[in-house]
């Protein structure tokens, strides 16, 4: 851009697909749908003068997005992370336009690719060059589970846990979420929450697995949402020692497995199984039990495992070819329960980036 101060850039994250069967708030994979947020800063002028930022969006979930900057995710988490450094407010003549491959509500990682777009937004307005582990801090605060978030921002197939905290640290990770992203009333001023919670440091921690180049990830999307809180809700409170075993075995070998070439199918199969949190989503999903245990490697070369992916509903399976076969046979399951699918061929992705334009 010709004025001076102007400046513009875009971020492009990921859609994540969490659990990979045994995996259950472990390990996450990042998958080539993408949220790109294109950003334009423009010093004021006489005709344009300072003004609250301007949004817009488009692909999924276009009717359903504030565009309000005050409560719109991806914008409250930028300043969150801004005022968390002692800039009170957005720079004047902000522009976002955010184009969005993600579907909502599916278990693809929409929220977490959300906050990770602002957490980078953050940084970058306030030019804070914060580090991938800072970063996942902040986006640790808002979202809770560190399988999407971590994927999304650093790519490829990921393991993760949370680091048991000394009592202050603990204390300040268990903040509620409305006092981190409070919900701003509309006589707001911009001196309403100035004040937020500091993310410790070292929230999360990660480890990136080994993840062999000739397997494609196809996702079958049902045309309904499911909610993460509604999926959640149905999961017990314990789990009996038998199931917790079945799902570590299972975790231990899964993710050395996904490295080899060529892949094991019958490994991966049964390594791709979960007693955790799929036997209890099954209610909420009408066809899951059918698709995952009649579509093996057995009835369709080039398949490795079926899982759900995320809190569902889309079902993610792990192939390298035989992909149409696949998804129309799962097709013809759901369409027995009412439900139409569409479904997609994804490669794995690489983490989130910031582009600035010349």
């Amino acid at each position: 851009m010709s004025q001076a101060n102007s400046r513009s850039f875009t971020i492009r994250v990921p859609a994540t697909s969490a659990n990979i069967g045994p995996g259950f708030d472990v390990v996450g994979l990042s998958l080539t749908l993408h949220l790109t947020v294109t950003v334009t800063l423009a010093p004021p002028s006489a005709s344009d003068p300072a003004r609250p930022p301007r949004i817009s969006y488009s692909g999924e979930g276009a009717d359903e997005v504030p565009l309000d900057a005050y409560k719109n995710l991806t914008t409250r988490v930028a300043l969150y992370v801004l005022r968390c450094h002692g800039i009170s407010k957005f720079p004047g003549n902000l522009t976002i336009h955010c184009a969005n491959e993600i579907p909502f509500g599916r278990g693809l990682g929409s929220s977490g690719a959300a906050v990770i777009a602002g957490v980078l937004l953050g940084s970058e307005l306030g030019q804070l060059n914060l580090p991938v582990e800072r970063m996942l801090d902040f986006a640790l605060m808002v979202e809770r589970h560190p399988d999407n978030v971590t994927a999304a921002l650093v790519g490829g197939f990921v393991g993760s846990y949370l680091r048991e905290l000394d009592a202050a640290a603990t204390e300040a990770a268990s903040v509620p979420l409305s006092e981190v992203l409070p919900e701003y009333p509309p006589d707001a001023g911009e001196e309403w929450g100035m004040d937020p919670p500091q993310p410790p440091l070292g929230i999360g921690h990660y480890v990136r697995f080994g993840w062999s180049q000739s397997i494609k990830a196809l996702a079958i999307i049902p045309r309904f949402e499911l909610s993460t809180a509604k999926a959640r809700s149905v999961l017990p409170q314990e789990y009996s020692r038998k199931d917790l075993v079945f799902n570590l075995q299972r975790l231990a070998v899964l993710t050395t497995a996904l490295a080899r070439t060529p892949p094991d199918p019958e490994l991966i199969y049964e390594a791709m199984k979960d007693r955790v949190h799929q036997p209890y989503r099954k209610t909420l999903i009408p066809g899951l039990p059918e698709v995952t245990n009649n579509i093996t490697p057995a009835t369709h070369p080039g398949l490795l495992g079926i899982c759900l992916s995320g809190a569902g509903p889309t079902i993610l399976a792990l192939a390298t070819g035989g992909f149409e076969a696949i998804a129309e046979d799962a097709r013809a399951i759901f369409q027995t329960h009412g439900i139409e699918v569409d479904w997609k061929i994804l490669e794995i992705a690489g983490g989130s980036v910031v582009e600035p334009h010349p």
